[in-house]
């Protein structure tokens, strides 16, 4: 009897096992199969955004008072977009305790200014220390060499910060480096109490052979007020638009411009001639014509990911760059970025927002 039970018992898995192979073998197979999948995405997107049913399911008396709940979230959300006016406010009270420690730091990095030995005094942790250790004969060795070259203040510090962050390197060209050497300081400057909530990013050039100006801007409007259509969805403050500036460019150093050679041939005679147009070239410094956005608010697929990319790189040069720009520099502000897996919210955090560093 024992025997019968256990034979029994091992037809059985058998049977479970095959059934559970058989289903896998089927579900691969209708994976593959496009209509399939085409009927599940579309029954797929049929759910994004439909209630669950349970609250049709409430009784009347109960989503009466859910929509006064709703009421409440409503008046939440502006007296959060009151929070954010706030938030504004004090930065642009600390940005004004900051920007004496960020004039210091431009003066160190273009030479106007040669920080003290107390100034330069830095404590290592056991791991620098010990890199210290293994460097310093090494360091003895350049000394000589390095006060040939009397180096002056931080040379390519900027160009080093763009070339050390992913999100600025990509939009970096060969082409553009040799103006980026000029680059002197980023500064931030917030719209004045009162006036529509906005940002400045301004790059200071010392004099070049590229271009007359001495300071690029890129001026970013923010709002910070729920939408009355879909109040529900406010979560602080966001970018609505962003001005660039003209650049003077030197003749023939214009690199958002390209010259190229195009052979046409003339239909009737039959005659080949050569002819020369000028075409818009790939460089960081198309950051500065952005897309205008029309009145109607509506743009194209592409002017709508170039400005989507764009407000994501003003907002991190405001609120990651210019704040830690030395951490960027030695490239130890890089790994923590690495970590933060979370988009970049549309103000800053309070850490970074109260806390930068130099």
């Amino acid at each position: 009897i024992a025997d019968i039970h256990e034979e029994k018992a091992m037809h059985t898995f058998v049977m479970v096992v095959f059934a559970l192979v058989l289903a896998r073998q089927l579900t691969m197979q209708m994976m593959q199969n496009p209509q399939i999948l085409a009927a599940l995405q579309e029954r797929l997107d049929g759910l994004v955004g439909s209630p669950s049913g349970y609250m049709e399911s409430l009784p009347k008396v109960v989503k009466r008072r859910v929509n006064a709940l709703k009421n409440l979230q409503v008046k939440c959300a502006h007296i959060e977009a009151k929070f954010y006016e706030e938030v504004h406010e004090l930065e642009r009270k600390y940005a004004a305790l900051y920007q004496p420690l960020f004039d210091k730091r431009s003066d160190i990095v273009r030479a106007a200014y040669e920080p003290t030995d107390e100034e330069c005094e830095w404590k290592p942790d056991e791991e620098e220390e010990l890199t210290e250790m293994k460097e310093k004969a090494k360091v003895e060795e350049e000394k000589k060499d390095e006060e040939k070259e009397d180096p002056k203040g931080i040379p390519e510090f900027w160009l080093t910060v763009f070339k050390n962050v992913d999100l600025l390197s990509e939009m970096l060209q060969e082409h553009d480096e040799p103006i980026l050497k000029h680059l002197q300081d980023i500064k931030v400057k917030f719209s004045d109490a009162g006036q529509p909530m906005s940002f400045t990013l301004e790059f200071h050039f010392e004099p070049n052979d590229f271009f007359t100006n001495t300071v690029l801007t890129k001026t970013y409007k923010m709002r910070s007020e729920p939408d009355e259509s879909d109040p529900f969805s406010f979560d602080g403050p966001e970018i609505m638009g962003c001005t660039g500036c003209t650049i003077d460019w030197v003749k023939g150093k214009n690199v958002t411009l390209k010259t190229i050679k195009k052979k046409q041939k003339h239909k009737g005679r039959g005659t080949v001639r050569t002819v020369t147009k000028t075409v818009p070239n790939d460089s960081f410094f198309n950051f500065f014509s952005p897309p205008e956005v029309p009145e109607s608010g509506e743009l194209d697929e592409d002017s709508e990911a170039v400005l989507a990319a764009d407000f994501e790189i003003g907002h991190f040069i405001r609120e990651r760059i210019v704040p830690r720009a030395v951490l960027y520099f030695t490239g130890e502000a890089i790994e923590d970025d690495d970590d933060d897996v979370s988009e970049p919210s549309s103000v800053m955090k309070s850490d970074d927002a109260l806390f930068p560093n130099i």
